[in-house]
């Protein structure tokens, strides 16, 4: 760290904001005002640089102090007969807190990238998979398929950090890798590698990718196909695509679940990694699920090490008792079942709780608006900026530290959490 009257400027900081947790960032910070000077992008930027517009808890919108609300959360929550804590957009430490707060109220928890993440777990569960690191990506990989998603919209340095990096472990040409597009084309160009080569596109619409990948697991196992076009792709272009998987050295085929939105996606994704484990038979192939992005993955192993179960867990019963679809807190709140809502997001304003006729007690970062205003709103600081934290990057494999960056006074989400638990 470097400081120049009020200004201080942190070198080599983590991005807890962009899944892939990109550690080489330079942040300026002058006084209240974050800005990402060095190897940011619209992610993190957005992620460091939302400015704070309030700093008081408010109880039916107006502001009171923290006491006052943290008393009338834990009012809201005594009362409850089926609380659900939702959203649970935090670091470890957060996370830990509202399963604790989970266990001693009888609360159901949800995180609000459910749907996404269980078009993956309910694949694990069922048949398990074969998947990889980024760190085995940056060193290994020489044919890299990408599958119904678009990487860079979403993690948008993630070939410059992980495919075209100039050095590997192993003296790989990086720039010889080959990367191909199943599905989704991508947004930009950053799947460009540095001598110009172009990834290639096999497009296909979202509707058609459960057909298409069925064929290219059939073909890979030198299945016999009568028809010549699949899902507007030729079985030719698939055939060659198979053949490019079996020869190989690694392959790594990539997907984000957030972006297969279709009916039964999870079947897809369940095809594709089949597929991954046939190839393994004569090569090495592996599986590459992004996603960690504003703490999605924390929360599925903070969960799994304090209930054995990932989200859409209730405690009601005294418990851990797991149901993906009973205990989905969407349907939970529509119905009228759940009878309170704590909703936790402290990385992104706009990533607000449902509308609900339930009391709302929202702990989030500061700057949310809401179209219906909570009970209960108490601003917490951002683990990465206002407070050391810890967060798991998208592949589960790296809890990476965060860095205090400024004094904003906010508390952090594990402070509220705990103090509402121990006013209960």
């Amino acid at each position: 760290m470097a400081e120049s009257n009020d200004v201080c400027v942190f070198h080599e900081v983590a991005s807890p904001f962009c899944g892939i947790a990109s550690d080489d960032l330079t942040i300026e910070v002058s006084g209240q005002t974050v800005s990402v000077i060095e190897n940011g992008d619209a992610i993190t930027k957005k992620g460091f640089e939302t400015q704070i517009t309030d700093t008081e808890p408010r109880i039916d919108g107006q502001e009171v102090s923290l006491e006052e609300a943290i008393a009338k959360a834990a009012d809201i929550v005594n009362a409850s007969q089926q609380p659900v804590i939702g959203g649970m957009a935090s670091d470890i430490n957060g996370i830990r807190a509202a399963m604790a707060l989970a266990d001693k109220t009888g609360a159901t928890v949800d995180s609000m990238d459910s749907d996404s993440a269980f078009r993956n777990l309910l694949v694990l569960q069922d048949t398990g998979w074969m998947t990889t690191t980024l760190t085995e990506v940056r060193n290994r990989v020489d044919l890299l398929l990408v599958v119904g998603s678009d990487i860079e919209a979403d993690y948008p340095r993630f070939y410059e950090r992980m495919v075209w990096n100039e050095v590997s472990l192993f003296d790989q040409d990086t720039s010889s890798r080959d990367v191909i597009y199943l599905g989704k084309a991508p947004s930009g160009d950053t799947s460009t590698s540095p001598n110009g080569q172009k990834a290639q596109v096999l497009a296909c619409d979202d509707n058609d990718l459960p057909e298409v990948l069925s064929v290219l697991r059939a073909l890979v196992n030198g299945k016999v196909i009568q028809a010549e076009q699949v899902g507007g792709l030729t079985l030719v272009d698939l055939t060659d695509l198979a053949e490019k998987l079996k020869q190989a050295a690694y392959s790594v085929v990539a997907w984000a679940s957030g972006s297969m939105q279709f009916d039964h996606a999870e079947v897809s994704i369940q095809m594709l990694n089949e597929m991954i484990k046939d190839l393994n038979e004569t090569t090495r192939s592996s599986g590459l699920p992004l996603g960690g992005k504003e703490g999605s993955t924390s929360v599925y192993n903070v969960s799994s090490w304090q209930s054995g179960y990932p989200m859409r867990t209730s405690f009601n019963r005294g418990y851990p008792d797991y149901d993906p679809y009973l205990f989905d807190s969407k349907s939970m709140l529509a119905n009228g079942e759940a009878d309170s809502l704590v909703w936790v997001s402290s990385f992104n304003v706009d990533r607000t709780p449902p509308e609900t006729g339930a009391p709302t007690v929202v702990i989030g970062r500061s700057g949310m608006t809401f179209d219906q205003e909570p009970a209960v709103f108490i601003p917490v600081g951002v683990p990465g900026i206002d407070h050391a934290g810890r967060s798991f990057r998208g592949d589960s494999s790296v809890a990476v530290p965060l860095r205090k960056l400024r004094d904003s006074g906010l508390p952090s989400t594990f402070d509220v959490l705990s103090a509402i638990e121990q006013a209960l």
